[in-house]
């Protein structure tokens, strides 16, 4: 596992969840868009959580089966599974015409299930790892 990898993963998860944010500030919300970037950024932060644990990331968009394989790594994600099913339908499908209605509700909840979510204790944790090996990446 390369740290570097991870890092990487949770910057490109950063930053799904921060267009969805800026997004979700405009008076015109695009409610599809938003809802797919909070897809976006927890696919992401799944996959960092997945190659530090020595799992290579299927190319996958769906978060419930990422998140069964981290439910098997650490019990702490099944706290979340709730919200990986939701935002699973924002994964792909919403990309495409006349899939789903998605409504402010929507776009409130999926921002604040991917708050939820890196926030967990094992993305939290890990998070705090990527920090000290940016601050001593010579360090084991």
């Amino acid at each position: 596992m390369e740290i570097d990898d991870v890092k990487e993963w949770f910057q490109i998860a950063d930053d799904d969840f921060y267009s969805a944010q800026i997004l979700y500030e405009q008076v015109r919300k695009p409610y599809e868009i938003i809802c797919y970037h909070c897809a976006q950024a927890v696919e992401k932060y799944l996959k960092g959580y997945l190659t530090y644990q020595n799992e290579i990331p299927e190319k996958t968009h769906n978060l419930t089966y990422l998140g069964r394989i981290c439910i098997e790594k650490d019990i702490e994600f099944t706290n979340v599974k709730f919200e990986f099913d939701f935002l699973n339908r924002y994964a792909n499908d919403i990309r495409y015409p006349h899939k789903y209605e998605v409504n402010e509700n929507d776009t409130k909840f999926s921002i604040s299930a991917v708050e939820k979510i890196k926030n967990i204790k094992p993305l939290a944790e890990l998070k705090i790892i990527i920090q000290k090996y940016e601050k001593h990446p010579n360090v084991d």
